[in-house]
């Protein structure tokens, strides 16, 4: 007699919501909270099977909605390398998900099982954590149904992480017996391990000065505990802070808040210190922007462009005082400034790739080089440094103080970012502590190019999967005559570009136009956006 694959009694208890159609996507499942209570089960059920896949490694689940609206929640499925979900059980997990009654869950689970060949009797592990959301314990006890209808798959919770703790714990459980050990599997390991490396890094450097908005969200009490380990290397002011409040989370306030309107958030005075550097998290901590105040009163962001750019910038001069032959490339996306690919591809002289949106194609793109930057404009993003590289940087033969310096900094840095995953708190780090021996400001990091002008909107449509897209994003196939539609808009405008393609977590359409002035971008957004009217 087969063993049952999951215990349906248990299934029964978390029926799916008729009329949805659920799909894993970059950010894996993200929906009103009310309605994921049957897909984080399913979830449960899933990475179970995925650890037991893959001999019982660790398998991380993060149940977090990132820098949406309190409402909403959402779950994903964290790889044993730390990185995203692979992406053919992205496609299991829709399946899954979207089984109209536990018997038909129970049925897809065993042709699942079939199919892939797993060996059940294999011991799974999973790990999970959550952000500051008020659905928060609820999705939980589903995801532990899930885990233990799964044949009481071993599991355990680490409460309250950032999203970026979790893919680290993830990442270190699983080498933490091997040669290339990632980190100490704790959350003060994590701690231990950015602030050891910043320390390493500066050596000394008086403390750099920053204000964070924390999105009231799950990174405040984090980069608290962070800036402790820190030992005064830099001056920290908290603000959005309350992660208690879940109804405040990313509420006026946060990294897309900030990006998208170009404004302070709120909890700030309207007068604030002008080229005082400033930033914000998102509600789990793993994007960042920053900002500042100029000297003619005017609000400038520094997003995930900047950010590239400064990292990029930096390494390729330290790589060039090691002589050690090491490549630099940079990651981009269709949201990408065109004045930020200039740069990097004219100025920097470093070799620039597009990928499609969603962190898993940056990332895959960016272990290609020996140091690969990648950004998101969101500000979602880290440095990956090939193992190949660390190895050769660490038995390199110097010949000068100058060029062991230049090396110790780098294997600093290979330690400072979180390789796993964009991280709010390290990039924090990698950024102060580029500044801080750069002896920049705000301003001065920030006339390394001018961005274009640009606008970000969103138009909501009746059906975002029929907007689809080639070249990166850039371009669409369909529908029709659209993309037509947009290219003569776009000739009209002095360096006028535009693109739109369907959000993976709402369904609306983005667009996103840049032209030379700030009024022609917003000009050439709103006559797109008109286009999309027809589609609604």
């Amino acid at each position: 007699m087969a063993i049952p694959s999951i215990d349906i009694s248990s299934a029964d208890n978390y029926p799916k919501p008729d009329g949805i159609k659920f799909g894993y996507g970059t950010a894996g499942f993200r929906y009103n909270a009310n309605i994921l209570s049957s897909t984080v089960f399913r979830v449960g059920v899933l990475a179970a099977l995925r650890s037991r896949y893959l001999g019982g490694k660790v398998i991380g689940v993060m149940i977090t909605a990132s820098h949406n609206p309190p409402p909403d929640n959402g779950a994903k499925i964290v790889d044993p390398a730390g990185d995203m979900l692979e992406e053919a059980w992205e496609t299991y997990a829709t399946d899954l998900a979207n089984a109209a009654t536990s018997q038909d869950l129970a049925d897809r689970v065993n042709e699942l099982i079939k199919n892939l060949n797993i060996d059940i009797s294999t011991p799974a592990n999973v790990i999970y954590a959550r952000d500051s959301r008020e659905s928060g314990p609820a999705l939980v006890k589903a995801l532990e149904a899930g885990l233990k209808a799964a044949h009481d798959a071993k599991s355990t919770d680490y409460g309250l992480l950032t999203t970026p703790q979790l893919h680290y714990l993830v990442k270190s459980l699983n080498t933490l017996k091997s040669a290339n050990s990632y980190g100490v599997p704790t959350e003060e390991g994590y701690y231990k391990k950015l602030a050891n490396a910043y320390k390493k890094v500066l050596s000394g450097s008086e403390p750099y000065s920053i204000t964070i908005d924390a999105a009231n969200g799950i990174g405040a009490p984090k980069v608290s505990e962070l800036v402790k380990h820190l030992e005064g290397t830099i001056d920290m002011t908290l603000i959005n802070g309350k992660y208690e409040d879940p109804s405040l989370l990313n509420s006026s306030c946060g990294a897309d808040y900030v990006k998208t309107n170009q404004r302070l958030p709120g909890g700030l005075d309207a007068d604030v210190p002008k080229l005082k550097l400033f930033c914000s998290f998102d509600g789990d901590a793993d994007r960042i922007v920053f900002f500042y105040i100029d000297e003619d009163g005017k609000f400038r962001l520094l997003d995930g462009d900047k950010i590239a750019t400064l990292a990029a910038s930096f390494l390729k001069d330290l790589v060039q005082e090691t002589n050690s032959g090491l490549n630099i490339g940079v990651v981009q996306t269709a949201y990408a400034n065109g004045s930020s690919t200039e740069y990097l591809e004219s100025v920097l002289k470093v070799p620039v790739v597009c990928t499609p949106t969603g962190v898993k194609h940056l990332h895959h793109a960016a272990q290609q080089f020996d140091i690969g930057v990648y950004f998101e404009a969101n500000g979602h993003g880290t440095v990956l440094f090939h193992p190949d590289a660390v190895a050769k940087l660490q038995t390199f033969q110097v010949s000068s103080p100058a060029q062991k310096a230049a090396i110790d900094t780098l294997l600093a840095l290979s330690d400072l970012v979180n390789q796993t995953v964009g991280d709010a708190l390290s990039d924090l780090l990698l950024v102060l502590a580029i500044l801080t021996i750069k002896r920049w400001n705000p301003a001065d990091w920030n006339q390394s190019y001018t961005d274009l002008p640009n606008r970000l909107l969103k138009a909501e449509v009746r059906d975002r999967t029929m907007f689809k897209v080639t070249n990166a994003e850039r371009t669409l196939v369909e529908p029709p005559l659209l993309q037509s539609q947009i290219d003569n808009l776009v000739q009209k405008y002095s360096q006028g570009r535009s693109f739109v393609r369907a959000s993976g977590t709402e369904n609306v359409v983005r667009i996103y136009a840049e032209a030379v002035t700030q009024t022609l971008a917003d000009e050439l957004g709103v006559k797109v956006s008109h286009l999309l009217e027809a589609y609604k």
